[in-house]
């Protein structure tokens, strides 16, 4: 049985229909709407055997589904989760991780914010390999596993849309990444720890439960005035610690909840937040202004966390490639 595809999500195809004088009046033709309701009838995934999540090592798998053409691979994956998928085919070290489709996010638009069938359950299926791959377990104060949640639609929106970081942090597992591993991938550094737990906090708090930064920018100023420096980097083990527990008051203060501790739960509501974002406002300008599509959907990528912040000898960024030109004489 198909599920239902998102035939009246946008308003650039159908307008609402008004009652004015004797009848309503239509402002597209049945023809057109009956070839929309078409198209979209043959192209949306069966619900007993569609695939919403794609681990990077199956590439194929996904190109099988789109006839092998890879603009649509770039279609279904996003331009990262597509690029991804693309290095680790070639053998690049690209971390552990999965990207789950922007089929998949169209579904859960068109429900009115409910994940399709099956698809949570794909998705720890998913985070289950990666845990067998990379030795670590999600929630695990041993050995815990830290992820990432990042966009990726089909063209580049750098900024339109949302990322959380350090997905797995909790108390417990703070404290087991502090006193329990000392292994080269958590060192042991309480500072590294705390560090990654408030930007956890502060970025949760921000884009999956809607608290504006200011409050949180505010206790960090307020603590390098204290302590007399101008960076956060200059900040203490036992600062960040405060500053975490101070994240998680305005958490509570302003929502009412308490910052989740459970990490599968954290992972849910940042796929959620991820897949609300493609309709966020930022979003919607970009498209407009890019002239981009509005019913491409986003897709996300859930990546092993690799850090920049353990200490002066790590760093993230952008790769961007650079072109040589030559100058003619």
């Amino acid at each position: 049985m198909r599920a239902i595809p998102p035939i009246y999500t946008q308003t650039s195809d159908f307008r609402h229909y008004s009652r004015r004088g004797r009848g309503l009046t239509m402002l597209l033709s049945c023809r057109a709407i009956v070839a929309r309701i078409l198209s979209v009838w043959r192209n949306f995934p069966m619900t007993n055997d569609a695939k919403w999540v794609y681990l990077f090592s199956e590439l194929d798998q996904a190109e099988a589904h789109v006839g092998g053409v890879w603009d649509k691979v770039r279609g279904l994956l996003g331009g990262k989760g597509a690029n991804l998928a693309e290095m680790t085919r070639i053998g690049v070290p690209v971390p552990p991780g999965f990207t789950v489709s922007t089929e998949a996010c169209n579904a859960y638009l068109a429900a009115g914010g409910q994940f399709p069938s099956g698809m949570w359950e794909q998705e720890l299926a998913a985070l289950a390999k990666i845990e067998e791959m990379t030795g670590k377990k999600l929630g695990d104060p041993a050995h815990p596993l830290l992820v990432s949640c990042r966009s990726g639609a089909k063209f580049s929106m750098p900024g339109m849309m949302d990322t959380v970081l350090n997905i797995g942090l909790n108390d417990d597992t703070a404290q087991g990444m502090i006193v329990g591993v000392g292994t080269p991938t958590y060192p042991g550094d309480a500072r590294f720890v705390y560090d990654s737990y408030r930007r956890l906090v502060q970025m949760f708090g921000s884009v999956v439960m809607g608290v504006a930064d200011e409050p949180f920018e505010d206790v960090l100023t307020s603590f390098r005035i204290s302590r007399g420096v101008s960076n956060d980097a200059d900040l203490s083990a036992d600062d960040l610690r405060s500053v975490m527990t101070e994240f998680k008051a305005i958490v509570k203060q302003e929502t009412g909840r308490d910052f989740p501790g459970d990490p599968l739960e954290q992972l849910k509501l940042a796929t959620e937040a991820v897949f609300g974002s493609w309709n966020g406002k930022r979003a919607i300008d970009y498209r407009n202004a890019a002239k981009i599509p509005h019913d491409l959907g986003t897709a996300v990528n859930i990546v092993t966390m690799v850090f920049g912040n353990m200490g002066a000898d790590s760093a993230t960024g952008v790769a961007a490639p650079v072109l040589a030109r030559r100058v003619e004489q």
